[in-house]
């Protein structure tokens, strides 16, 4: 898209400025949202990136008192008391209000497509050295994390502390009262049903969270010999084969608080409690974000009688299709392996395996929040760019 300006006017009674681009097209931008935008050092702070004008001092039915173009490349206005902002046709043209712009800044910042997957699911894999390394590799993981919800990196380390590294690469990793990294292993008295050799249905971990973690880290330091198989199912996927099949069901999940609860001691004490959809949707209905863990689910229920039993119903719907063979993936990680997942996403289980005397099999586990994920994503994203321009 050209990014120079042919014309530019007031428009509506100077409630909007019109500006003709020089391909032909026109941008219509509001005089309240420009004049909120202004980035002259009294109303911006560069330096912070953040606006200084509060909006206490903003007029929503202020006028462009004057239109001009400084040349094909800024714009600039004055305003009803004589202050003056000035515009980069290329900042201007970035945030066009019409649906294609606007779709397209979507896509650079939220990166909002998904590709759906079942059991055919051809699971992603990149070296762990290589995304560690290079940012190439490391923004296409990012991106297959994003996009699909899943990615395996393969050859790392077999010792703790490669989680510890991977937290350093994007950011930094959640703390949680589980530690800043977990320890997935047979262990007596078990404060987890992860810490034992029982099979694990599939879940999303920490709903008994206020704000569940986003991304998840299992690395594979020591594996059985018999069971102990990775199961992963697509959660939006299934959600939208729900909404087809009972929407009166995704209806109840969507729209029923459950309680989730979470006592114990380990990073500290702790005694969580949460109340959380067990399918989180966005204004048009979409499925955002899974709650959903078995485990946890508390008995305590705070929703009339008359709507336990159409509850169970649709939540046994929904686990019977999370179960469907036509929707599981089954796989076996191996030491050096470390699945990566958007625990918002993806639900996973385990098969289970014998109980010996001594560990025979062990994970390490992390979280990181999609905040510093995306933050990470961005960065690659322009560095990547930058360099493929040079």
């Amino acid at each position: 898209m050209s990014a120079a300006v042919r014309t530019v006017r007031a428009a509506g009674g100077g409630r909007s400025v019109c500006v003709q681009w020089e391909d032909g097209s026109e941008s219509s931008y509001p005089s309240v949202w420009l004049r909120d935008s202004c980035q002259c050092p009294l109303c911006f702070l560069p330096s912070a990136g953040a606006r200084r004008l509060r909006l206490e001092d903003l007029d929503v039915d202020i006028v462009a008192k004057q239109v001009a173009l400084a040349d094909s490349k800024k714009i600039s206005i004055t305003w009803p008391d004589e202050h003056t902002s000035e515009y980069e046709a290329e900042w201007l043209k970035k945030r066009c209000f019409s649906e294609e712009a606007r779709a397209e800044m979507r896509v650079d910042l939220f990166l909002p497509e998904h590709q759906y997957w079942g059991s055919d699911l051809q699971l992603p894999k990149i070296p762990f050295e290589e995304i560690m390394y290079n940012d190439e590799s490391a923004y296409r993981w990012l991106c297959t994390l994003k996009k699909v919800g899943i990615v395996l990196l393969t050859g790392a380390a077999t010792g703790q502390g490669e989680l510890i590294r991977l937290g350093h690469r994007i950011g930094f990793l959640r703390l949680t009262f589980y530690g800043p990294t977990w320890q997935v292993q047979d262990k007596a008295d078990a404060n987890n049903v992860a810490y034992t050799t029982e099979r694990l249905s599939f879940h999303t971990d920490y709903p008994a969270l206020q704000h569940p973690p986003g991304v998840q880290f299992l690395h594979c330091i020591k594996q059985t010999a018999a069971g102990g198989e990775s199961e992963v199912v697509d959660g939006f996927h299934v959600c939208n084969k729900l909404k087809k099949q009972n929407p009166e069901a995704y209806q109840i999940l969507s729209s029923t608080a459950v309680d989730y609860t979470d006592v114990g001691v380990d990073y500290c004490d702790f005694a969580v409690h949460s109340k959380q959809r067990i399918i989180d949707t966005d204004s048009r209905g979409q499925a955002i974000r899974i709650n959903f863990n078995n485990a946890t689910r508390d008995t305590v229920f705070d929703i009339p009688a008359e709507k336990v039993r159409p509850f169970y119903a649709a939540l046994k719907e929904f686990n019977d299709l999370l179960n469907s063979a036509e929707h599981k993936f089954i796989f076996k990680m191996k030491p050096g392996d470390v699945l990566t997942f958007d625990n918002w996403r993806v639900l996973h289980g385990r098969q289970g395996y014998p109980s010996c005397p001594e560990v025979t099999r062990h994970l390490e586990g992390a979280y990181a929040d999609w905040d510093v994920v995306l933050s990470r994503l961005q960065l690659l994203r322009e560095r990547v760019l930058k360099r493929s321009r040079q």
